[in-house]
């Protein structure tokens, strides 16, 4: 797929062989390089269904070196951030701090704070209050909000 990064593709019965998907390469990135990665931006915001854009360019934060890699039709890349940026990476809480921080605290409505009430189970929604000290101070009442427990 690119310098360094094999993948062995999986077959679709109709479609043909499958490219593997920007998460996959990115994770494949990350296990060589020996980094950590976190999706950031417009990727973020659709990981949670917060946004209906598709970015065509898939951004990950990285506290490992800086590159855009091009692999087919998907273009990644991967940014260098600063280590509080990275305390949350791979865990709910980081999804959706770099999620909210692409809407802008204008653009976060009650109806999309339902929408993630909706779909990420009680459980996981809880454990946002043990990274609450690494998001921006706007974001604490809507971590607060999804970590209660439904009425």
């Amino acid at each position: 797929m690119a310098r360094g990064i094999y993948d062995f593709p999986k077959e679709h019965p109709v479609l043909g062989p499958l490219e593997p998907s920007a998460e996959e390469i990115a994770q494949a990135l990350a296990g060589r390089d020996r980094t950590r990665l976190q999706p950031a931006g417009a990727y973020a915001a659709n990981a949670l269904g917060l946004s209906e854009q598709v970015p065509a360019k898939v951004v990950f934060l990285t506290d490992g070196p800086a590159r855009t890699v091009k692999i087919g039709s998907t273009t990644i890349q991967l940014r260098r951030t600063t280590p509080k940026n990275m305390e949350a990476a791979g865990r709910l809480s980081g999804l959706l701090i770099q999620a909210l921080r692409e809407l802008g605290q204008e653009h976060v409505t009650q109806q999309r704070i339902d929408h993630l009430k909706r779909t990420i189970p009680a459980g996981k929604r809880r454990q946002l209050l043990k990274d609450i000290r690494l998001a921006p101070a706007w974001m604490h009442p809507i971590f607060r909000e999804l970590a209660e427990e439904e009425a």
